[in-house]
């Protein structure tokens, strides 16, 4: 990631109109007319839908908004994001302006090796079968290389053979091959299950077993992606409380997702709520980070948080957090969903590397800002505010009708669709 001069800092953002929004983004990013049209009203049409899916019937979309104020590594990223749920771009967004008063999110991430695994059993002599298998690793390795000549052209490709017995399973003596591959800006999916499949054959000859299941791995913990962040304990503050008292109360709540897994399942969940959202926007496919990360946060035999907050020795804020993310920036509907290629002519990313590491530090800003809101005022001070608008159009209000019935609402304290519809038939 090299350093811009652009600033992802949009004051007023959420002020513009809709054209004037697209505008905005078009300019930073250097969107042409089509691309602004995409998102203005083509996208993805029932026709484009339907050879990307069998039986399809049309598309269901999804709003698509920006989140702004991260800076990466020292360059300042827009954020697309695809999803329906209020609030979430306006707290990452806030969470980013909080990270960047300390200097933003640094970011690393191990090389992009995926696991392909191959389940063998009715093994006859397993000490045997492992030895042939070792003799031989170069050999399945060559043969797993010779089915995606493209990857290993790119410098990627079969990097490692790991042999895992179990001696001890319901279906009798089990052992499950797994082949390491660097999959380079791919997700790689169709790589790996293609390269385990051309080696099974040999397996079998080499095993003398019968090979059952040849597959990838969602748990993909050699793909690793780390987000950092500090946070200046001042700039917490929330109304009578002071920052250091939000950052300690910050540091408690994260380590009550540590120890209870009831806990954990909502503060992981509230991380996804940002990473998926990326990934739906970009065409990558947030059902496998979504596993992924979910085992990952499991590995310890106890389900916990995939974050860590504590207080430095400066008495500020400092957050992290690792996980999975087998993203890629080719292949799949990244390239073939209009407006995912818009998204990612909007992050205007080199590598999936960078794309996996941008979504870590979203999911980092996706946390910060849901565990400051339950630590301080609690979660539904600003997401009803943001609910008041569903349930006003639920109602039927249109146009500046809207923003008029959803503030009554909340004045009221009483943001229901039945009440809404009487302060739509009042406004009429």
């Amino acid at each position: 990631m090299q350093p811009e001069s652009k600033s992802s800092r949009l004051p007023g953002f959420y002020k513009l109109s809709l054209p004037q929004r697209v505008a905005t983004v078009a300019e930073w990013a250097g969107l042409d007319e089509a691309d602004q049209q995409i998102l203005l009203n083509q996208g993805l049409t029932a026709e484009q839908a339907s050879q990307m899916i069998e039986n399809g019937v049309g598309t269901h979309a999804l709003p698509l908004g920006i989140a702004a104020n991260f800076r990466v590594n020292g360059r300042d990223y827009l954020i697309p994001m695809a999803i329906e749920e209020p609030s979430v771009l306006a707290a990452v967004s806030f969470a980013a302006k909080l990270a960047l008063a300390g200097g933003g999110f640094q970011t690393t991430a191990t090389p992009p090796i995926m696991i392909g695994q191959i389940q063998v059993l009715d093994i006859p002599d397993m000490d045997a079968a492992i030895e042939s298998l070792q003799a031989m690793k170069g050999q399945l390795m060559e043969e797993a290389n010779n089915s995606s000549p493209s990857i290993v052209a790119r410098g990627g490709g079969a990097c490692d053979l790991e042999l895992r017995p179990f001696p001890h399973t319901p279906v009798g003596p089990m052992l499950v091959l797994h082949l390491l591959y660097d999959t380079q800006d791919a997700m790689g999916a169709n790589a790996i299950n293609t390269a385990v499949e051309s080696i099974a054959p040999f397996v079998e000859e080499l095993t003398g077993g019968r090979v059952n299941l040849r597959i990838l791995s969602n748990l993909t913990d050699r793909r690793l992606v780390t987000a950092r962040c500090t946070v200046p304990a001042g700039v917490l503050a929330r109304d009578e409380m002071p920052g250091r008292v939000v950052a300690q109360r910050i540091a408690e709540a994260n380590a009550f997702a540590i120890v209870d897994p009831y806990r954990a399942a909502t503060h992981n969940k509230g991380i996804m709520n940002g990473i998926d959202a990326i990934c739906i926007a970009t065409g990558n496919d947030w059902r496998a980070i979504e596993a992924g990360a979910h085992a990952y946060a499991a590995r310890s035999g106890q389900y916990r948080a995939l974050t860590d907050w504590h207080i430095d020795d400066n008495g500020d804020l400092s957050g992290e957090i690792t996980l999975p993310m087998a993203v890629g920036t080719v292949g799949g509907a990244t390239r073939v969903h209009p407006t995912a290629q818009v998204a990612m002519r909007i992050l205007n990313v080199s590598s999936a590397s960078e794309l996996g590491q941008i979504m870590a530090a979203v999911g980092l800003a996706q946390n910060l800002a849901a565990i400051r809101a339950l630590a301080t005022t609690g979660i539904q001070h600003g997401h009803m505010r943001m609910h008041a608008r569903q349930v006003a159009l639920a109602a039927g209000a249109t146009g500046d009708l809207v923003e008029k019935i959803a503030g009554q609402l909340v004045a009221a304290k009483n943001i229901r669709v039945a009440y809404a519809q009487e302060l739509l038939q009042q406004a009429r």
